[in-house]
């Protein structure tokens, strides 16, 4: 029996089954439905990354078959190639890039604020050198939402601050009031202009406060009280330690109001999907499941595998047993092995098939043991056996793509 449902023009959130976020609970988990004008989505769900406009090696009819009902697209790099108006053009990114369900688009701000010396800050918004040409842009609040509505995704996120760890309760808080100031100017740009009657859309809030529990707090109530249809909680994943950003979640989550949808930004390991259901959370995005795949990292039960090892050379059977996924039911171990070890592109497409489907099988399991009144004993059967890479071992893949993508950022 539904709980309760908020409704937005063509966009409804319902929630199904839910724990109250409160610490005598054994779950904060919840089940709930969201509709918009391209489809469904039933939560717990993972977001499929498509940076530009596309999720990297696979086609959407691929990405669809895996179990995705929504993906990402990447505000700051479409901007600036193929750039938004061209996609407006087209008629938005849903018939640009032909992907029929509904999409979310991000503000860009953390690709912008990542670019360090690239980048300038006022009260106005961010001016900002491109790492393609060198070009320079200024990104407001109300330019952020124009480029959005260019490009016509479902969701839209407005522009915000996010703080890098590790940060002083200063800067956190100078950020947050920011970025505050900076939802409120989104809003009043939002509603004040009328949107275009095909292509309707539902505007995000991003809860921020870096990594000072009360400030967590204190953005959740404020931005949790504004007009946006949905909340994202931001900042988080960006280096700090794991149990210090779900003790900022556990602080965050009975912040929020209970009738908005709740959408984790930038996270999603295979443990991270579960103890973020665990702490309430509805909606997550990360690149981490299609990116690990492509350096030869593939998810099982029991942790991740790097298929480029030997002891995969002459497995006959595939990556893991059971597995649903269009590159277990037809290849073997040692065909993926042999693929990845050559630097085949059919390794990328099939690494990325099997880490993708993972994650959205894994989110509709949650689900059903949501349903069904057995999460707590899903969660604990699942991160019993599931091992994660180790912190060091992340940090230092985290710190290899970030060398890299500054790399390529002075190059260009």
């Amino acid at each position: 029996m539904d709980v309760l449902a908020a409704r937005s023009g063509p966009f409804a959130f319902t929630i199904e089954v839910e724990n109250p976020p409160v610490p005598s609970a054994s779950t904060w988990a919840r089940a709930c439905t969201l509709q918009t004008p391209h489809g469904t989505i039933q939560t717990p769900m993972f977001m499929p990354v498509g940076t530009q406009a596309t999720v990297k090696c696979l086609t959407p009819e691929e990405v669809q078959a895996a179990g995705a009902q929504i993906i990402l697209a990447n505000t700051y790099h479409l901007m600036l190639r193929p750039g938004s108006q061209l996609i407006d053009s087209f008629g938005g990114l849903h018939h640009f890039m032909r992907w029929p369900g509904p999409i979310l688009t991000d503000s860009g701000g953390f690709q912008v604020f990542s670019l360090g010396h690239l980048r300038t800050l006022t009260e106005e918004g961010v001016t900002f050198k491109s790492h393609l040409d060198g070009s320079l842009h200024l990104l407001t609040p109300e330019r952020g939402l124009q480029i959005e509505a260019e490009l016509g995704a479902d969701f839209v996120l407005p522009l915000d601050i996010c703080s890098g760890y590790p940060c002083s309760p200063q800067e956190a808080r100078t950020a947050m009031e920011r970025t505050h100031r900076w939802a409120m100017r989104a809003l009043e740009a939002f509603y004040k202009h009328p949107h275009r009657p095909e292509r309707p859309q539902a505007l995000f809030g991003i809860v921020q406060g870096a990594f000072e529990p009360e400030l967590r707090q204190e953005s959740a109530r404020f931005i949790g009280s504004l007009p946006f249809f949905g909340l994202s909680i931001g900042g988080l994943s960006v280096g700090e330690p794991k149990a210090l950003m779900w003790e900022l979640l556990r602080v965050t989550t009975p912040a929020l109001p209970r009738e908005k949808p709740r959408h984790l930004l930038g996270v999603g390991s295979p443990e991270d999907l579960i103890m973020g259901i665990d702490l309430g959370m509805d909606l997550f995005d990360c690149v981490l499941p299609t990116r690990v795949a492509r350096h030869g990292g593939l998810f099982t039960r029991r942790g991740r595998v790097n298929i480029k090892r030997a002891r995969f050379r002459a497995e006959r059977g595939p990556v893991e047993e059971g597995c649903d996924c269009y590159t277990c039911r037809n290849y073997s171990a040692a065909y993926l092995h042999h693929l990845a070890r050559a630097e085949e592109q059919l390794y990328y497409r099939l690494g990325s098939i099997h880490n993708l489907r993972f994650m959205l099988r894994l989110a509709a399991e949650a689900r059903a043991a949501i349903l069904a009144g057995t999460f707590p004993a899903f969660r604990d059967a699942f991160l019993a056996s599931y091992v994660p890479a180790s912190e060091t071992a992340r940090e230092e893949q985290r710190a290899k793509w970030l060398a890299r993508a500054a790399a390529r950022a002075l190059s260009s």
